[in-house]
């Protein structure tokens, strides 16, 4: 039977999934407590908190959640590395220096990710920057339309002031003037 303290473990896991974007699992090999703070330490700079899980608490609230695709990776000691934002780029900085502690997979934004899916997530550009670069090509298609629409009225305007031109140059029996240099493009 479960008693209190295992309850209040499991609620506790169960906040951990619904409160933060980024759950990454991770095996836990022991390390000496100084790395083990210095770890911490980088990884909070980063807004990544680190939590150490047995295996008989967090099991059961994964096999009755959307994230039971996890559970194979919960056999070995784990731990969880888990924030609000999505900072896969700076979780993986961070443990790249820590060899004891191994990424197996990761829920971000709630898509199930093994580690190379996790790596392929950090290459992507921020939102920010992805919303950035679609504003651009947005606003740049209306400017290129209006140059392709005004570049056969200016083509046009030009034309008849050659023909014009011409036309004078006729009734006076002078030479035509020059017409000006045209754009590519025929009549």
């Amino acid at each position: 039977q479960d008693n209190g303290y295992v309850r209040l473990l499991r609620r506790q896991v169960e906040e951990v999934f619904q409160n933060n974007r980024m759950i990454a699992v991770c095996q836990y090999n022991s390390m000496p407590d100084e790395d083990v703070v210095l770890m911490r330490h980088y990884l909070r700079k980063h807004n990544i908190e680190v939590k150490f899980v047995l295996n008989e608490i967090v099991r059961p609230v994964v096999s009755q959640s959307k994230y039971k695709n996890l559970l194979p990776l919960f056999v070995a000691r784990n731990i969880l590395l888990v924030s609000p934002e999505t900072k896969a780029k700076e979780m993986l900085r961070v443990l790249k220096g820590v060899p004891q502690v191994n990424l197996l997979g990761a829920c971000i934004d709630n898509a199930i990710l093994s580690r190379q899916g996790v790596e392929s997530f950090a290459k992507l550009p921020s939102l920010e920057a992805a919303q950035g670069q679609t504003v651009g090509a947005l606003a740049l298609l209306p400017s290129q339309m209006s140059s392709l629409l005004q570049r056969g009225s200016a083509h046009l305007a030009a034309l008849l002031d050659q023909h014009i031109r011409q036309l004078q140059a006729g009734e006076t029996g002078g030479p035509a003037e020059p017409a000006p240099a045209q754009g590519s493009g025929g009549h």
